[in-house]
C-alpha cells in the first residue's frame, strides 16, 4: 500500500528533577549541598532512510516520544540525558505543523536529519543554589517538560523523469518497458492508483529514475479523481513526458492542452519544467491517422519536442529515452549537480 500523507504526535522527553543532597562524610558532621542536575530529555529527531519508499508504517504508529531525563543524585552527580528517539522517513518528506501549517523540514537527501520535538531541560539540584548567605539550600526544581507537536508528513517523490497523462494512456505500459518496475497494466481508466518508480537504463553505467503517475483528470486541480494527492508528486520530477493517447476520442493536441491547465491550475512553476510528448499506441491507428498526426505535429500544434511511439512494442522508445536524458544532462550542466542526487523542488 503507498501512503504519501500521515498525521503524527511527537514529544519530547521531560527533564529530570534536581536533586536535594548533602554531603555525608566521617567527621564531617555537617557537609555542604551536593545534589546534581537533573539530565536532558530526549528529542524527537526525523531522519532520512534510503530504504524507506513511503509512510506506511506510520499508519501503524502515529505517537512518538522521546526518553525522560534521569533525576540527578547526590555527590553532583547530574542524571543521565534521556534517549533520543529517531522516526525514519522516506527521502523527499515534508515535514509540517499541523497547527500553524508551518513547514519546519524538506528532508530530500540520504541520513539528513532534523530535531522535530526537543527534550526539556533538567532541572537544578541544591547544589546550584548555594551562597553566602544560605550554605544549606533545600531547594531544587523539577525538569522542563519536552516540546510536543502535532505534524503532518507528506511525501513527494523524487524522480528524473514523470509520466503524466490522461487515464489508460499507456504510462504504466511505458515504464515496463523502459524499466524494472511491474506496475499494473490494465485495459480500463485508474488501473495504476500509486506513483510507482522504475530505474531506466540509457548505456553502460547511466540510467535515470522515472515514475508512473496515476492518471489525471479535468479538475484534478481541485481534488477529482486522484487529483491533488498525486500532482504534489510532479513537483519534484526534473523532466516531464506528457504521455498521449493517439487511440483515444480527444485529439491529442487537446488532450496536451488539458494535461498543462491542470497543470498550471495547481502550480504554474510545473508547466515551466522541461517536458517532451509521447504520442503512444501508434500501432492502434490506421495510416491515414497517423498522418493526420504528423501534419499536426509539423503544423506546430506543440510546443516542444514530439515522439510518436508505441510502448507496447517499444516503437520510438530509444529517441525518446535519450531526449529525456539529454534534458537531465542539460539540467546536470546548470545546477553543477550529478544527475542521481539532483532534483528541482517547487515551493509552495
Amino acid at each position: 500500500m503507498f501512503i504519501d500523507r500521515v498525521r503524527i504526535f511527537v514529544r519530547g522527553g521531560r527533564g529530570g528533577d534536581g536533586c536535594v543532597s548533602f554531603r555525608r562524610e566521617k567527621h564531617v558532621p555537617r557537609g555542604g549541598p551536593d545534589g546534581g542536575d537533573g539530565g536532558k530529555g530526549g528529542d524527537v529527531i526525523a531522519r532520512v532512510d534510503s530504504s524507506m519508499r513511503t509512510l506506511l508504517d506510520f499508519r501503524y504508529r502515529q505517537h512518538y516520544r522521546a526518553q525522560a531525563g534521569k533525576p540527578g543524585q547526590g555527590k553532583r552527580m547530574t542524571g543521565r540525558n534521556g534517549e533520543d528517539t529517531i522516526i525514519k522517513v522516506p527521502a523527499g518528506t515534508v515535514i509540517e505543523d499541523a497547527d500553524t501549517h508551518e513547514i519546519i523540514a524538506d528532508l530530500t537527501e540520504e541520513a539528513e536529519e532534523i530535531v522535530v520535538a526537543r527534550g526539556g531541560r533538567g532541572g537544578k539540584g541544591n547544589y546550584a543554589f548555594r551562597s553566602a548567605v544560605n550554605q544549606a539550600p533545600r531547594k531544587a526544581t523539577r525538569g522542563q517538560p519536552g516540546e510536543e507537536r502535532n505534524l503532518w508528513l507528506t511525501l513527494k517523490l523524487i524522480a528524473d523523469v514523470g509520466l503524466v497523462g490522461l487515464p489508460n494512456a499507456g504510462k504504466s505500459t511505458m515504464l515496463r518497458s523502459l524499466s524494472d518496475a511491474h506496475p499494473v497494466v490494465a485495459d480500463y481508466p485508474f488501473s495504476t492508483i500509486d506513483p510507482v518508480l522504475g530505474m531506466v537504463k540509457v548505456g553502460k553505467g547511466e540510467s535515470f529514475c522515472m515514475v508512473d503517475i496515476p492518471g489525471l483528470i479535468e479538475g484534478a486541480h481541485e481534488g477529482r479523481g486522484l487529483g491533488i494527492k498525486f500532482l504534489r508528486h510532479i513537483e519534484r520530477c526534473r523532466v516531464l513526458i506528457f504521455v498521449i493517447d493517439l487511440a483515444a476520442e480527444a485529439s491529442p493536441d487537446e488532450a496536451y492542452r488539458q494535461l498543462i491547465e491542470e497543470m498550471r491550475q495547481y502550480n504554474v512553476e510545473l508547466v515551466k519544467k522541461p517536458k517532451l510528448i509521447a504520442l503512444n499506441k501508434a500501432d492502434m491507428i490506421d495510416s491515414e491517422s497517423l498522418r493526420k498526426v504528423n501534419d499536426m505535429i509539423s503544423g506546430g500544434a506543440f510546443d516542444t519536442d514530439v515522439f510518436v511511439v508505441s510502448a507496447l512494442s517499444k516503437n520510438g522508445l530509444d529517441k525518446l529515452v535519450f531526449k529525456a536524458y539529454s534534458e537531465l544532462k542539460k539540467l546536470d550542466a546548470m545546477v553543477g549537480k550529478g544527475t542521481s542526487k539532483s532534483n528541482d523542488t517547487i515551493s509552495e
